[in-house]
């Protein structure tokens, strides 16, 4: 089993990067370039979340070998560590081999800063210039980021130069690698606080609050009103956008060397503009740029950049809507399937999307009632009351976690607790689901968090290019400090522990933070505490008191604005909703008339032909008899001669066939 548990987790880790940016990208639409810088980036990051409870247990088992092989009682310092017996001493079923571990966190981290200092800061503006051409865009990325490269470059010159001129210092390559690490772990752990501790009080009561009858549709209406509003804003920039783009259309003609500009803008935007605005084809007029005033290639590159972002937004205002609508609908039926007596969940319109045969078998609508109207309140009350103890641990430890005689960090207690009986399975299920939850409490803070409209992660392929790198940009720079957070909190990192042990391969790579002290012994230790005042802001709502005092309307239900918008929420998903029931009723009236009078349709054109060929093989073969003979009879009732008016289809007769007969001639009309 040597090495099969890592392959095995590197191959999920990648389809779950992937199935998570499927949902929040557009694979179609979007450069491929993007998605895959994009799914590196959240795959490595990802990754060592998942390996890293594989590194823990390895290095448990390093260091009972290093115990069974050295004196019985060996001192290590200010403690002395007892050689377990040989018995206890058994290799892990996730034990990886020496030498892997090592590199495989060399090439992960290295590729991760890689990405989040160079690579995706420079296809952030390679994505979002308007230029015409590879190098166009190429120019304007390199000019964007050349002040963000500057700084960087700018303050490790001037801290070489102190270095060089001062002789107290004689630092090599490897502690200015570690100097370097530790500037970006340092940035990183900064920015972790923040987003831990909104997330350790926000996660568990969401689903408190989910489990209130009538929360989720009120804020819903909240979040409708909010959306129409912005809906309506990116519809009016949108009609902007595309009037300037008509002049420019109008003034550049065929003929002008900026009309493949136009045209490569005219491309993208939506098809109903380009079919109103159309090319300008038809008419043939010479520029004269001493006449005309023209704009420029950089105006029509930055025209362009306009439109590509006018038009994502708009394309994503109107999905979110009918997504919106649809989640609205169905907490409407929720509540009102809660009064049911039948038990039966009733849907007020049906799927648009077809559902699985195997779903639905499964899912009827007496289990839907049950667990919508029943189980599921209990369900989320239960997860966020054992949500809310994991933060409550997770506070404790991160006040504590620096102390070590006693150990106070109930996670490196419950560690310490399953070395002694080298309990491999328990000690990766414990360092998993504390990892997993804080990267939970971290990850869904930056899935949650916007700014403006430069940075937000929509799902249903909705998210554009520029978030989804911004979004592997804080992935990559939060990951490390996370991880060391955690090491610290289980006591696995030798500068929290104070210990003289085996380090873990990924701590060996970061190397040692002694070399800058006042960041080991003061920011890495002191720093997390302020978690305790984040979490109790969190708790009271201060950062949205606060951004509802600037005008950014949040949802608050003691507050008059919310009540106000909930109202006119709830007065557009009403017009909505009758909206929507008009269109079913029409489709259900032309259904039905088509399912009444569709075969009768069909019956009397399949009469007609039949009539036709009758008609016509009876003309061909008694051409030569009386016309009389074949008269019809003025005993056909009016009934009989309005239906064949109606229903037969014309009858061509041969000029042989043709009589006089007046009641004929009427027919035939």
């Amino acid at each position: 089993m040597s090495g099969a548990a890592l392959g095995l987790e590197i191959v999920f880790v990648f389809f779950l990067a992937l199935f998570i940016l499927h949902r929040y990208g557009d694979f179609k639409k979007q450069h491929r370039l993007v998605i895959i810088a994009t799914l590196l980036a959240w795959y490595l990051c990802f990754l060592i979340v998942f390996i890293l409870p594989l590194d823990v247990s390895t290095t448990i088992y390093n260091r009972c070998k290093l115990a069974v092989n050295s004196s019985p009682a060996e001192s290590n310092g200010s403690y002395v560590t007892p050689a377990p017996s040989k018995q206890k001493c058994f290799k892990p079923w996730s034990y990886i081999p020496d030498g892997i571990m090592p590199i495989f966190w060399r090439v992960v981290y290295w590729t991760s800063q890689f990405l989040t200092w160079i690579l995706l800061p420079f296809m952030q503006s390679y994505a979002r210039s308007g230029g015409f051409s590879i190098t166009g865009k190429i120019k304007t990325a390199l000019i964007e980021n050349a002040i963000y490269y500057g700084t960087y470059l700018l303050i490790f010159g001037a801290f070489l130069i102190y270095v060089a001129v001062n002789p107290n210092f004689n630092l090599q390559w490897n502690q200015l690698q570690t100097i370097g690490i530790a500037a970006a772990n340092t940035w990183g752990l900064f920015l972790l606080v923040l987003l831990l501790g909104y997330g350790l009080v926000e996660i568990p009561r969401s689903y408190w609050n989910g489990a209130k009858r009538g929360y989720l549709l009120m804020k819903t209406y909240f979040k409708a009103a909010k959306l129409m509003t912005e809906k309506a804003d990116a519809e009016e920039n949108l009609e902007d956008i595309m009037e300037e783009v008509r002049k420019v259309s109008e003034s550049i003609k065929y003929n002008h060397p900026l009309r493949k500009c136009v045209d490569t803008i005219l491309k993208k935007c939506p098809t109903e503009y380009q079919e109103r605005m159309g090319r300008n084809m038809d008419d043939y007029e010479d520029f004269d740029e001493r006449q005309n005033s023209y704009p420029s290639e950089k105006s029509l590159a930055k025209l362009h950049k306009q439109v590509i972002y006018s038009v994502q937004r708009h394309h994503r205002t109107q999905v979110q809507w009918q997504i919106l609508l649809e989640q609205a609908f169905y907490l409407e039926d929720v509540a009102k399937n809660e009064s049911s007596a039948t038990r039966q969940f009733v849907h007020t319109f049906h799927s648009q999307e077809p559902e699985n045969k195997i779903i639905q078998y499964f899912y009827t609508p007496t289990v839907e009632w049950y667990w919508e109207c029943l189980l599921r309140p209990w369900f989320y009350r239960v997860l966020a009351v054992v949500l809310a103890t994991f933060s409550v641990i997770v506070v404790w430890s991160e006040c504590t976690f620096f102390s070590t005689k006693p150990v106070l960090s109930l996670f490196a207690v419950f560690i310490q607790l399953a070395e002694k009986t080298y309990n491999y399975i328990y000690i990766e299920m414990a360092c998993f689901l504390t990892i997993f939850f804080l990267s939970i409490c971290v990850y869904s803070t930056v899935f949650r968090i916007r700014v403006f409209n430069y940075y937000y992660l929509a799902s249903h392929h909705q998210t554009d290019a520029y978030s989804l790198l911004f979004s592997g940009m804080l992935f990559c720079r939060l990951t490390p400090p996370l991880c060391l957070n955690f090491l610290g909190l289980t006591h696995m990192d030798a500068t929290i522990s104070h210990k003289n042990t085996q380090p873990t391969a990924y701590t060996s790579i970061m190397g040692s933070m002694r070399v800058l002290s006042f960041i080991a012994d003061g920011f890495y230790i002191y720093y997390p505490m302020l978690v305790v005042i984040l979490c109790i802001a969190t708790y009271f709502s201060l950062g949205t008191r606060c951004l509802n005092l600037l005008g950014f309307q949040q949802f608050m239900g003691d507050s008059e604005m919310t009540s106000d918008l909930i109202d006119e929420g709830k007065e557009l998903i009403r017009r909505e909703k009758r909206k929507r029931q008009r269109q079913e009723e029409g489709e259900n009236r032309r259904r039905e008339w088509k399912e009444r009078y569709g075969n009768r349709d069909d019956s009397t054109r399949s009469r007609a032909v039949h009539t036709d060929q009758k008609e016509s093989s009876f003309s061909e073969t008694n051409a030569n008899r009386p016309l009389s003979k074949y008269a019809r009879s003025n005993g056909r009732t009016e009934r009989d001669r309005i239906e064949l008016l109606q229903d037969a289809e014309p009858l061509d007769f041969n000029a042989d066939s043709v009589n006089d007969d007046p009641l004929e001639s009427d027919s035939g009309r």
